[in-house]
């Protein structure tokens, strides 16, 4: 049973991981190359997608490596299982405190009634975002290692 969790638990967060490496590095960068107000209509819409997605993942991925480290209490690479969870409640604060409330206004946001500084809130969140993503690349790799 423990290891049926471990990799439900470790596709779950490679997974997200992987949406968020994409979401830095390859997302973003397509949405800035687009003509006119299309980059900015496409990072609105993908706030609103992926911010309605994303805190059920980061909350499930937190709680099931939170299991795994209870369940395998005694077990080799539990240590790195309790610091790859606490990774993940570092993004989760990281999330809730600095992203969240840039891409809740950003999300509203059309040509329209944008602030004359959004490409600079976009910015910072992008700045953000890749310190979040910092985080669960290090999470992973030690549950990855954890099963090793």
């Amino acid at each position: 049973m423990l290891n049926a969790l471990q990799v439900v638990t470790l596709v779950s967060v490679g997974v997200m991981v992987g949406v968020e490496f994409s979401v830095a590095f390859v997302l973003n960068r397509i949405l800035d190359a687009l003509p006119g107000d299309s980059g900015q209509l496409g990072r609105a819409h993908g706030g609103r997608m992926l911010g309605a997605v994303m805190p059920v993942w980061y909350i499930s991925s937190l709680a099931l490596v939170g299991v795994w480290a209870a369940a395998g209490w005694h077990e080799a690479g539990t240590g790195l299982v309790v610091t790859a969870d606490v990774l993940l409640l570092l993004s989760v604060i990281m999330s809730v405190l600095l992203l969240v409330p840039i891409n809740n206004r950003g999300k509203t946001w059309t040509p329209d009634n944008r602030p004359a500084d959004w490409k600079e809130q976009m910015n910072r969140w992008e700045r953000y975002h890749y310190g979040r993503v910092a985080l669960i690349i290090a999470a992973f790799a030690l549950l990855a290692t954890a099963l090793v």
